[in-house]
């Protein structure tokens, strides 16, 4: 009851200083600017220095501020990380990491023994760029694509996109540049478009469509060259090309991970805020509640018996209210058979429920026009997904997920990675030329641990053993997709 209300106080106040100052509060609202360094001084007054708070005040304080900055510490933990990189490498061998402004692509499918980033897919060629635009200005390096589908996403602190670059959005080859919201440098010449981020650090990460089929695989490759991304000052106009199968590589661990590596760690929450609060300017609105995370990290800084009170509740809060948005029955809201979906990713706004909810079990979501997701735990009678038994996904004919770009549907594990299985298999979609149609134009998918028939086989996705989820993917998605129109089928136990 406690925690109820003190969440409601903050909605109060929170509400109240979007009504003092006549901000529009709307969570699909494309405007994530951050608020003039001018408007503080009208803001009403914030919480007295010295105010006494009490070990549930701390305790409550402490729960709702995890979830709202845990995807922004999850940025910063990642950005930092990379930062002694001297050049871009592949770590473990399977890994794109480099160092802040600079890009590392992968030449072809994601690993299976990846576990840096939840939920991959092998329907694209990945690449990974951390952002520190406070150092400088990037220019990203887009060559010409011709008619295969990309799209490259580029994300804030928050996990908010602030630019348009892809297929979808007509975007020509070029130089693209980005930067923090208030330089105001010189735009060099052959610079298409300028792309402004509120916050100093993000990540950029391209993905261009790849089919199974050998030489498409090989047609890709001088596409991938072309990719780049680079400092403002290394900008010569000049399309840079890189042998990325050339780069280093770490050896890979002596022993491999389940889960996703741990980007944020509830022990030094505390020694971190304090970073994220400078780094992440408020958003129109946010003003309140800045206010109180400042008076909550002015008391814990006080008083050392108050700090572990408040390491406490974000360790609980990390076991009680984080870990179960992992299951994707928890993230955005429900829609037809038992799957569930979210229609403002990369665009979370004022929501950060949806927000923390996708970067526990799938962060780096694409914005929904360019990517829509749904998400399935359970088959039609709602039981839990389990290898030990068998099932099928029946698309009707005309009803195969309408897109523009491409479509599949992926199998992950309990850890949300992939499942070790015999055809090397994660995933069904457009990349597969040899999907076959039933009689009546429908599509069946046979997802089971053990084989199907041998006229089945090239429409089986592998399940391991124990319980899985499933993922589907629609890149460039139809009116229908996007409004709720159209919905997956149920998953059906046979």
């Amino acid at each position: 009851m406690k925690s109820k209300i003190l969440i409601l106080f903050i909605a109060f106040t929170f509400l109240f200083s979007c009504k003092k100052h006549e901000v529009a509060v709307n969570p699909s609202s494309k405007d994530s600017t951050a608020i003039d360094s001018g408007t503080a001084e009208k803001l009403p007054q914030a919480p007295i220095p010295n105010t006494i708070m009490t070990e549930a005040v701390v305790k409550n304080l402490t729960t709702f501020i995890y979830g709202w900055a845990l995807p922004m510490i999850n940025i910063h933990n990642r950005v930092e990380s990379f930062r002694h990189l001297p050049e871009p490498i592949y770590g473990e061998g399977i890994l794109p990491l480099a160092p802040p402004n600079h890009l590392c692509m992968l030449t072809d499918y994601v690993a299976p023994q990846e576990r840096a980033v939840a939920c991959p897919n092998q329907d694209v060629v990945y690449g990974l760029a951390p952002l520190d635009l406070a150092k400088e200005p990037v220019v990203v390096q887009v060559p010409d694509f011709g008619d295969r589908f990309w799209v490259y996403q580029v994300c804030d602190q928050r996990t908010d996109g602030f630019a348009s670059l892809g297929k979808m959005y007509g975007t020509k080859p070029g130089f693209y540049l980005l930067t923090t919201k208030d330089w105001n440098g010189t735009v060099p010449d052959g610079i298409i478009s300028v792309f402004k981020c509120p916050t100093s650090r993000g990540i950029v990460i391209p993905r261009v469509f790849q089919s199974d089929d050998p030489n498409d695989k090989k047609a890709i490759q001088p596409l991938v060259q072309q990719i780049g991304l680079y400092p403002l000052s290394k900008y010569d106009g000049k399309v840079k090309t890189t042998e990325w199968t050339k780069l280093k590589s770490t050896p890979p661990p002596a022993k491999g991970e389940k889960s996703e590596n741990k980007w944020v760690k509830p022990e030094i929450f505390f020694d971190q805020l304090g970073d994220i609060m400078k780094e992440v300017p408020p958003m129109k609105g946010e003003e309140a509640l800045y206010a109180q995370i400042n008076a909550l990290l002015d008391a814990v800084k006080k008083d050392p018996k108050l700090k572990a009170i408040g390491i406490a509740a974000a360790i609980d809060a990390e076991n009680n209210y984080v870990t179960p948005l992992f299951q994707f029955q928890n993230v955005g809201y429900p829609v037809k058979n038992n799957w569930t979906t979210q229609r403002n990713g990369a665009q979370f706004g004022y929501d950060y429920l949806t927000r923390l909810s996708c970067a526990k079990a799938n962060i780096f979501v694409n914005k929904p026009n360019e990517t829509r997701y749904f998400y399935q735990d359970f088959d039609e009678n709602r039981t839990r997904l389990n290898g030990a038994n068998k099932y099928t996904l029946t698309f009707a004919s005309g009803e195969i997920p309408p897109v523009k770009g491409f479509w599949s549907l992926t199998l992950y594990n309990e850890d949300h990675f992939f499942a070790p299985n015999s055809l090397n298999r994660y995933s069904l979609g457009t990349k597969n030329k040899n999907l076959k149609k039933n009689a009546d134009g429908s599509l069946t998918l046979y997802i089971q641990s053990t084989p199907p028939p041998e006229d089945k086989m090239s429409n089986w996705l592998p399940a391991p053993k124990a319980i899985f989820s499933l993922y589907i993917r629609c890149y460039w998605a139809e009116e229908s997709v996007l409004n709720d129109s159209w919905n997956p089928p149920a998953v059906v136990k046979i």
